[in-house]
């Protein structure tokens, strides 16, 4: 069984469940909601970054480009 991770690291559902779990440890040891807002946005943030650039590798990839910009 092949797992496909360009799939998988761009699902909202895996990072909104990395967020909510990152920020239920932050609760439990210590932090306050403050922090563990912060630290899930921050998560959240960087997975529309990495969805940003996996998508944008795939529409390249499918329209032949060589990542030449502007040539």
């Amino acid at each position: 069984m092949k797992i496909d991770w360009k799939r998988k690291l761009t699902s909202r559902k895996l990072w909104v469940a990395v967020a909510g779990f990152v920020a239920g440890l932050v609760i439990i040891f210590g932090g306050n909601q403050e922090t563990a807002d912060k630290i899930s946005g921050a998560i959240l943030s960087g997975a529309a970054v990495v969805g940003y650039i996996v998508g944008e590798g795939l529409a390249d990839g499918a329209n032949g480009d060589n990542g030449k910009d502007g040539e």
